[in-house]
């Protein structure tokens, strides 16, 4: 009987190991309801029953493609679609009778919008809406307008399926969620072309440039030493992460060596706190996309009674990490990001009236925050700890130096290329929308390879070298000041516009649309607009005015610098605001303008004997406010200097 047994449980495996292997599989972005790019080549790879010959049958002209699969059941082919039109079925087999169908499929413009938070802000969602946002939403029942969002994954080495969503969905109010900038911009595109139009969107808030950076086009840039080393000692995933670890908790025993985001100041309470609600995650209210440490503050009223009486200081669970202080002593830590905190608190350090205690919460990919109910207790006495907690940020993980990033967190090196972009470069695609940068702020000259670098790392990915590539330049933020020559993200928008050296690309600033005080202006309405003028302009030849004029000429006179533009300027109340001039020396002042033609512009100022230098709208959150007297669109910000 044991003879038997065995035999019947092998026979079953074979079975089993053919069954699993005669099932046709298709990568994630092939589903019901998909747009492929018309008239392109499209790479259908999966996985069949091993050496079988695979057909791709579709009901458009010449849609039949064969393919052998080899002995691991891997197969791959081109199959040349279909202008636009549709619906479709597709049909893929291996002569098994196993069948992959896929319907209502629709052949189009497909565009890819990536990036971090401000892409990633959908129509309506639990974080954010658009300005108007339920005018937009009625909008949305749009059959031939597909929607495709990819997973939130990361990869040390690229991965060929990418993690989806549903698969494709046809565009509907149930899509709220959704990348308004993509909705928004897929809206415009399809009114304007009339052929179906798919978007995808590949998306992750808070995330920097190198992330999304194929791993050979890191290796001219500075700063990203420790990853290679690790790369080229051969290291797999966990090897990654072990070293990465080891510099970590260095980090942390040391946050001074994590570099300049780490910010101990702000421990003294001022401007920099906020006020954030406990329980909660911090992604869902105050600092959505946001990973790294943050100190939280609450103040606990205890009664003359309870001093010197040993207390139990009861957190709700902490995502990820914690260090907790009790009246400024280190009372305990944990590192699981669903198990409640219990620490003891000595007598010693509980006094009548109030206690503070202070929290460093360091949160590492995801969620973040003291996320369940919290209490104190003394005496047999239970005290709240729900409600209003202060905080400020301590550290900013996407602008940590590289050699305390972990591996399997969103700001490592080339880990969602891998994860998010690499499964997609099978799919032809119109052009990219992409809308990146604040995560970067503060590393403006390693930006400005590294963002190039991507660019044509993604189309020597996406095996197309002129791929049309839109991308947004950062809205204004934070506290307006009028001279600020130093401004970091102004920098940063500097090193964004060095793209457009960069053939096939356009730059849509968002320079005017910004809130200085919130990261995330809400207009994405007007951002949508001005990606989708670029689009119909340079890549389907749609004659629009979809950039501001630019200054192509500079002449200094005796106390006065002359700027030329190559089109019709115009300004608000017919004087031009924005200007700060620079002598030989370094001084910058604020400039006084006038309008010397529909072209030109002279500025001058009192404190600037021979200026040699001009910027314009160079801040954080700038006021300038030039214009095309066609497009109407805001000029870019600049600097004769740099």
């Amino acid at each position: 009987m044991k003879i038997l047994s065995v035999i019947v449980s092998a026979t079953v495996i074979v079975v089993s190991s053919l069954t699993m292997h005669a099932k046709i599989e298709l990568p994630s972005v092939f589903s019901d309801n998909m747009v492929v790019q018309q008239n392109a080549k499209l790479t259908v790879a999966g996985k069949a029953k091993p050496l079988s010959t695979v057909t791709f049958r579709s009901d458009w002209e010449g849609g039949e493609c064969k393919a052998k699969a080899d002995k691991e059941g891997r197969f791959v082919m081109k199959v040349p679609t279909p202008p636009a039109g549709g619906p479709y079925t597709i049909i893929v087999d291996d002569g098994t009778g196993e069948k992959k169908i896929l319907q209502n499929v629709l052949s189009g413009e497909v565009w890819l919008c990536s990036g971090q938070s401000n892409m990633e802000f959908p129509v309506k969602g639990d974080w954010a809406q658009v300005m108007d946002a339920d005018r937009v939403i009625a909008t949305m029942q749009r059959p031939a307008l597909r929607l495709l969002q990819i997973r939130n994954t990361t990869s040390v080495t690229p991965i060929d399926d990418a993690s989806v969503e549903f698969g494709w969905v046809e565009s509907s109010p149930a899509a709220a969620s959704f990348s308004a900038i993509g909705y928004l911009c897929g809206r415009m595109l399809q009114d304007s072309l009339n052929v179906p139009v798919g978007i995808i969107d590949a998306t992750w808030g808070g995330t920097p440039v190198e992330a999304w950076t194929p791993n050979e086009y890191l290796k001219e840039v500075q700063g990203f030493e420790f990853y290679h080393e690790q790369l080229a000692a051969g290291k797999d995933e966990q090897g990654l992460i072990d070293a990465a670890m080891g510099k970590v908790y260095e980090g942390y025993r040391n946050p001074e060596k994590m570099s300049y985001p780490y910010d101990k100041a702000v421990m003294q309470k001022g401007k920099a706190w906020g006020k954030m609600p406990v329980p909660s995650l911090w992604e869902n209210n105050v600092l959505p996309g946001f990973d790294g440490i943050v100190v939280m503050q609450f103040e606990l009223d205890l009664p003359a009674t309870a001093a010197g009486k040993p207390l139990q200081l009861c957190l709700g669970a902490v995502d990820d990490w914690d260090m907790t202080y009790f009246n400024g002593k280190l009372v305990g830590s944990g590192r699981i990001f669903d198990q409640q905190r219990d620490y003891r608190v000595d007598g010693n350090l509980v006094k009548g009236g109030k206690n503070v205690i202070t929290v460093e919460v360091i949160d590492n990919a995801g969620g973040g925050g003291i996320w369940k109910s919290s209490c104190a207790v003394v005496d047999g006495t239970r005290y709240s700890l729900d409600g209003e907690w202060s905080y400020a940020v301590l550290s900013d993980f996407s602008q940590m130096d590289m050699a305390y990033q972990l591996p399997d967190t969103p700001h490592y090196p080339s880990v969602l290329y891998n994860a998010m972009i690499a499964p997609l470069t099978g799919m032809p695609l119109a052009g990219v929308f992409w809308y990146q940068g604040c995560a970067n702020v503060g590393r403006a000259a390693q930006y400005e390879v590294c963002f190039k670098n991507m660019i044509e790392g993604w189309r020597k990915s996406f095996d197309n070298s002129s791929l049309p590539f839109y991308f947004v330049q950062l809205a204004g933020f934070q506290q307006p000041v009028t001279v600020q020559p130093e401004s970091e993200w102004a920098l940063l928008r500097h090193a964004q516009s060095k793209a457009l050296q960069l053939p096939n690309t356009g730059m849509a600033t968002a320079i005017d649309l910004g809130n200085p005080v919130d990261i995330h202006p809400a207009n994405k309405q007007e951002v949508a607009r001005r990606l989708s003028l670029l689009a119909l302009d340079k890549t389907y030849g749609r004659t629009q005015a979809c950039e501001a004029p630019r200054c192509v000429d500079t002449k200094i006179g005796k106390g006065y610098i002359d700027l030329t533009f190559d089109n019709d300027i115009n300004t608000e109340g017919g004087v031009a605001i924005g200007f700060i001039i620079k002598d030989k020396s370094g001084k910058w002042a604020y400039a006084n303008t006038q309008i010397v033609s529909n072209k030109t512009i002279r500025l001058s100022s009192p404190l600037i004997n021979n200026p040699v230098a001009v910027r314009y709208n160079w801040a954080d959150y700038p006021g300038g406010n030039l214009t095309g007297r066609t497009s109407g669109l805001p000029v870019t910000p600049f600097a004769t200097d740099i």
